[in-house]
């Protein structure tokens, strides 16, 4: 399958953030990751739909929303109507999640499952075929800048092979501590989709960064 990078917008200066977008759109990151906190999902509040929205109308950049919310059905809809193009929400969420998946998926936006480090990657295997992504988080929820936890590997092993298995063409997201040094690693287990932020917006040179994450070696 085909490599994507999705940048973290939690890492990007937004005082300055038309200009952050251009970089992105210059330097061949295929999407923004938007993360959404609500201060009860996650002990922290981050970007909310006016943002969204002001970013949509900035770029035609694939916006990767991940909403770590309490009540993921409720605001599903509205977060498609102002740009979202792809949504992930938890499984450890309070809303059902097949109706989550239906509610994403009536939008005409693509739908995915984020899972916690501590979720077991079976608790995603029945609603594969209705996926168009799984995010794996290879961090605990919340606060970027964290370091990558290497036990979810395994996990993003156990998913690409029961995708492979059932023959569907599913991505796996991993968001978390992904850098030149832990690309590699995901890479290997199976994911094709990486959200990077501090590494990315912190590098000299961010097109060559983004070739690193998605060939998992250093130039």
């Amino acid at each position: 399958m085909k490599n994507y990078v999705s940048a973290s917008v939690l890492s990007a200066d937004m005082l300055d953030f038309r200009n952050e977008i251009r970089k992105l759109e210059k330097s061949d990151i295929d999407m923004l990751h938007f993360d959404v906190m609500d201060g009860i999902f996650v002990n922290n509040i981050t970007f909310g739909l006016p943002v969204l929205q002001q970013v949509r109308s900035a770029t035609d950049m694939t916006l990767d929303v991940h909403l770590m919310i309490a009540d993921p059905l409720k605001y599903a809809k509205r977060f498609a109507e102002f740009g979202a193009d792809i949504i992930s929400f938890h499984i450890e969420s309070e809303s059902d999640t097949l109706e989550t998946i239906k509610a994403i998926k009536e939008c005409g936006v693509k739908a995915a499952i984020a899972i916690k480090p501590a979720t077991p990657a079976e608790a995603v295997y029945e609603y594969l075929p209705y996926l168009d992504m799984v995010l794996v988080m290879t961090v605990e929820p919340g606060f970027g800048g964290q370091s990558f936890i290497p036990e979810t590997a395994d996990k993003i092993k156990k998913l690409r092979e029961k995708v492979n298995s059932i023959g569907i063409e599913t991505d796996i997201e991993v968001d978390g501590g992904i850098n030149d040094k832990t690309a590699s690693i995901v890479l290997n287990a199976g994911a094709n989709v990486l959200v990077s932020g501090s590494y990315l917006f912190t590098s000299d040179d961010m097109k060559s960064a983004a070739a690193v994450l998605k060939e998992g070696k250093s130039c």
